[in-house]
This record gives structure tokens, C-alpha cells and sequence, in this order.
């Protein structure tokens, strides 16, 4: 049997789970109930396939060291030599998977099998997945590009659909259908009708074609696309466990799998399977992840409900009370709240694009911000003043750097920090501090085995993340 080369797709900003999912911090990132992440657990699912040695994750590279962070907590990754795609920006489906199946043929040879998983859906039935994608894999064996099909469980009208056709049978056993055509988002009534029809299956966007057959495919049907994506490919910057795909990727078109490829090409099947799926695509469907109360309600933090009906309560950090209401979502973060009426979850997304045009950070930032070298959160800001609580990993350093407009005071709460202080170079302990003047070059570090955590006190005419000029930074970001 052919190698099969998993293919994550991780970095869409799961905007109708705000003000949870951030673009900084987006929904692969999401910690569930459970306290796994949904890229965690899309990593586990595909490493537990038998056969499986390598496996590719196509993402931003701003969510590099975030991947991996992920990747080091899930056992038996490491030995699968993961593998980064990294996109200069996200320009959807097709480019990415074309861009991994450049890189799993380099890896694997054209007959590779890849399989595409979305890193933000959840799958819960693992024996039924696996029984699924050995299916597809006898079809994209035969040169079908096959994709994943659910088996509808209520009319739902926020899915595509697909429509299957002759049956695939080998030895006795179907193995998937043709694809008669995909159909895009239906009202309720014709959701309704398609379910009493029989034949549909919701359009999950999960794949699985040899490398050779998906790459000619784009080729036939996108010659565009696939020139495009290929001088992006071969002119990047590669590295022992990534390749950083060209600038030129941000000119490539931008569009999903279905309307370049699947929707044109020749050879495709669905196979059909009823695995426990959902794309978490809405804070009720993330609330079906938590268990009711008597009054159907769904919580996850401390909370005071009295005389509340069919809420879904996520808060935490801190008590939230509910009085006299019922059907509602409410959302607490530590900068945002969202209160919202459960029929119009799929609506968030607006807010979100609102607080896009306003410029608010609240679309793009959590106060808590990951970087690679750790964390830091914002306790408290006002004018010409702002507060953050900085944790440094292990054997981590942020960049050598400077700032024209503030000065900072570092306090060191808890490890050792090694400084750079213009000329200085020295250690700082516990209970010890230090100032940086404005204009200063400056690099904290943490020599030690456990997390450095430091308060910083910045003060200035001006204080936006912006104000930096990088000299050397050893994680490969843009040097001013």
C-alpha cells in the first residue's frame, strides 16, 4: 500500500467563536472541556492510522512555534518528523493542499497518499474515521480524489452538501460513491428535502488522492494556480523540519479546494461515514461539547443560574450570574464579553469583522499573547502607562531590540533573567530589577531549567507593540 502522508491544515481564525478565537490565537489553538486543543486532537487522530511515519501541517508562520509547543504534547509526534509548510498569508484550500502535495511527492515520491484534515474539526469516533480513510485509500489508490462525506444527522443549512451516484464496489464491499455534485450552503427546505431523498452527505473538507493525481488535477483544470504555486514552492526558504513558501504565495488566487478542483475535476467519490463529526463552527456547537443542566443549560466556569433556560455560559476567569433568561450565549474573556441570542451564533462573525474595521485589537489579540520565546499579558494600561507579566521558557530569549518612545522597568518574580542593558550584560534574580531607558538596545533571556516570570512597567508617549526595531532575533522574524 501506498505511504500515507497526513496533511493538516491549521490556521483558520474561527471567527464565529469569538471573542475565544482571535487571529493571534485561532481555533486549532481552542482549549476544549476536556483541556485538549482541536489541533491536538487532529494530530492524535491521524498518528493513531497504521502506517503512518511523516505528516505535513500547512499554517501561517506566525503559528510556527505555537505548532510546536502543540506538537510537543502529543505523544509519538516527534518520531513522525513533522514537517511545516509555512504560508506568508492564508489564500484558502487549494493552495495550501497543492503546496502539500508538492511537498509529500518531494518527501514520498507522486504515489503518496495524502490525507487532508481540517486542524479545527472534531472527530470522536476514532475506530469509525479509521475504517472511513481505509476506504478512501483503496479508491485514491485507483486514481479517485475522494472526499469525506457525513452522514447527515438534521437538516442543517450551514453545510455544503454532496450528492452521491454510482456506487464503488469492490469484493463485495461499497467502498464510496461517485460524486454527482457538490451543492453549495441549501435553505432549510431544500436541507429538509435532500435528508428525506436520501443520497446527500454534509461536505466535511477532509480529503484523500495521491499527490500525482491531486497535482494533475490543479494542473488540468487550474494551470494558473499550479504554476503559481509551484514557483512559490520551489523558491522558498527550506529548512531541516519547514519550508517557508515564497512571497510570490500572497499573489496566488485565493479559493477553496471544492470550486478550483474537486468541482471540475474527473475521478471524484465521497465516502460516506458517521464518525462523531462536527467543524465546532459556532458556540453552540461548542456548547453540545458540555453536559446540560436540568434547565438545558451549558456551562463551563463558576457561574450562578436562577431561573435560566438553554444558555451556553463560558467564563473562566471569574463568576458569571444569569437571571430570567433563557436561550442565550454568553462568552467572558478577560477584554471582551459576548452576549448573544443562540439562533444568531452564526452572526458573531460580524462582530468580529465590525471590530475589523473600527481597527480594535480585540479581533486580533487575547491580553494573554503567545510568542515563541512564551507569553505575556497585559494586567493593566492607561495613559503613558502599561503593565504586562512576561514569562520566558526555558533556554528562550526575546529578540536584541529597542524602542523610540517608552522606557520599561523589568521585576523579576520568580526564576533568573539574563540581561542585556545597552553595554550591561548581567544576571537579575528574584526580587531583583532593572530599567531600560528609551532608545537603549536591550534582550532579556532565561538561562535557567524552569519559567522566568517578570513584571514589566512600560512608560511613554507611546506604547503599541509596533514601536520596535529587532537587531538579532534567533526565531527568524523580520529584522527592521
Amino acid at each position: 500500500m501506498n505511504p500515507l502522508i497526513p496533511v493538516i491544515l491549521s490556521g483558520g481564525a474561527g471567527t464565529r467563536l469569538w471573542p475565544l478565537s482571535r487571529r493571534s490565537h485561532p481555533k486549532p489553538f481552542l482549549q476544549l472541556p476536556d483541556g485538549e486543543t482541536l489541533l491536538q486532537k487532529t494530530v492524535e487522530r491521524a498518528l493513531a492510522l497504521p502506517d503512518v511515519t511523516r505528516f505535513i501541517t500547512v499554517t501561517n508562520r506566525e503559528y510556527y512555534f505555537q505548532t510546536r509547543d502543540v506538537y510537543a504534547q502529543v505523544a509519538g509526534a516527534a518520531a513522525r518528523e513533522p514537517f511545516y509548510l509555512l504560508e506568508p498569508v492564508g489564500r484558502n484550500t487549494a493552495p495550501a493542499i497543492a503546496a502539500a502535495a508538492l511537498q509529500a511527492e518531494a518527501m514520498a515520491g507522486p504515489e503518496a497518499i495524502l490525507l487532508v484534515l481540517p486542524a479545527d474539526h472534531l472527530v470522536q469516533d476514532q475506530d469509525a474515521f479509521a475504517a472511513a480513510v481505509t476506504r478512501a485509500r483503496r479508491l485514491a489508490e485507483e486514481g479517485y480524489l475522494v472526499t469525506f462525506g457525513i452522514t447527515p444527522a438534521w437538516p442543517e443549512s450551514g453545510y455544503g452538501y454532496i450528492e452521491g451516484g454510482e456506487a464503488l464496489t469492490r469484493d463485495g464491499e461499497t467502498l464510496g460513491f461517485a460524486v454527482q455534485r457538490f451543492v453549495e450552503k441549501p435553505d432549510t427546505a431544500t436541507a429538509t428535502a435532500f435528508l428525506a431523498q436520501g443520497g446527500y452527505t454534509w461536505n466535511s473538507g477532509m480529503f484523500c488522492f495521491r499527490a500525482d493525481t491531486f497535482l494533475s488535477a490543479v494542473a488540468s483544470v487550474q494551470p494558473q494556480l499550479d504554476a503559481d504555486i509551484r514557483a512559490a514552492w520551489t523558491d522558498g526558504r527550506c529548512e531541516a523540519d519547514f519550508r517557508e513558501l515564497a512571497p510570490t504565495f500572497a499573489e496566488v488566487v485565493d479559493i477553496s479546494v471544492d470550486y478550483a478542483v474537486m468541482e471540475h475535476a474527473d475521478r471524484v467519490a465521497v465516502v460516506p461515514g458517521d464518525f462523531g463529526w462536527s467543524d465546532i463552527g459556532s458556540w453552540t456547537s461548542f456548547g453540545a461539547l458540555l453536559a446540560k443542566d436540568g434547565s438545558g443549560n451549558q456551562v463551563l466556569g463558576e457561574s450562578v443560574l436562577e431561573d435560566a433556560q438553554n444558555c451556553i455560559v463560558h467564563s473562566a476567569d471569574r463568576l458569571t450570574a444569569l437571571l430570567g433568561v433563557e436561550e442565550l450565549i454568553v462568552v467572558d474573556t478577560p477584554d471582551a464579553l459576548l452576549i448573544a441570542r443562540k439562533d444568531r451564533d452564526q452572526d458573531v462573525k460580524r462582530i468580529v469583522a465590525e471590530l475589523k474595521r473600527r481597527g480594535h485589537q480585540t479581533h486580533n489579540l487575547h491580553r494573554t499573547v503567545h510568542r515563541p520565546w512564551g507569553t505575556y499579558t497585559v494586567l493593566e494600561e492607561g495613559s503613558r502607562f502599561k503593565i504586562k507579566r512576561i514569562l520566558v521558557k526555558p533556554g528562550a530569549a526575546l529578540s536584541l531590540q529597542m524602542h523610540h518612545h517608552r522606557s520599561e522597568h523589568w521585576i523579576v518574580v520568580s526564576g533568573t533573567a539574563k540581561i542585556v542593558n545597552g553595554t550591561e550584560d548581567r544576571l537579575v534574580h528574584t526580587n531583583e530589577s532593572t530599567y531600560i531607558p528609551a532608545g537603549t538596545p536591550h534582550r532579556l533571556l532565561n538561562p535557567g531549567v524552569i519559567d522566568l516570570v517578570m513584571i514589566e512597567v512600560q512608560s511613554g508617549e507611546y506604547l503599541g507593540e509596533d514601536d520596535i526595531v529587532r537587531f538579532e532575533d534567533r526565531y527568524g522574524r523580520v529584522v527592521s
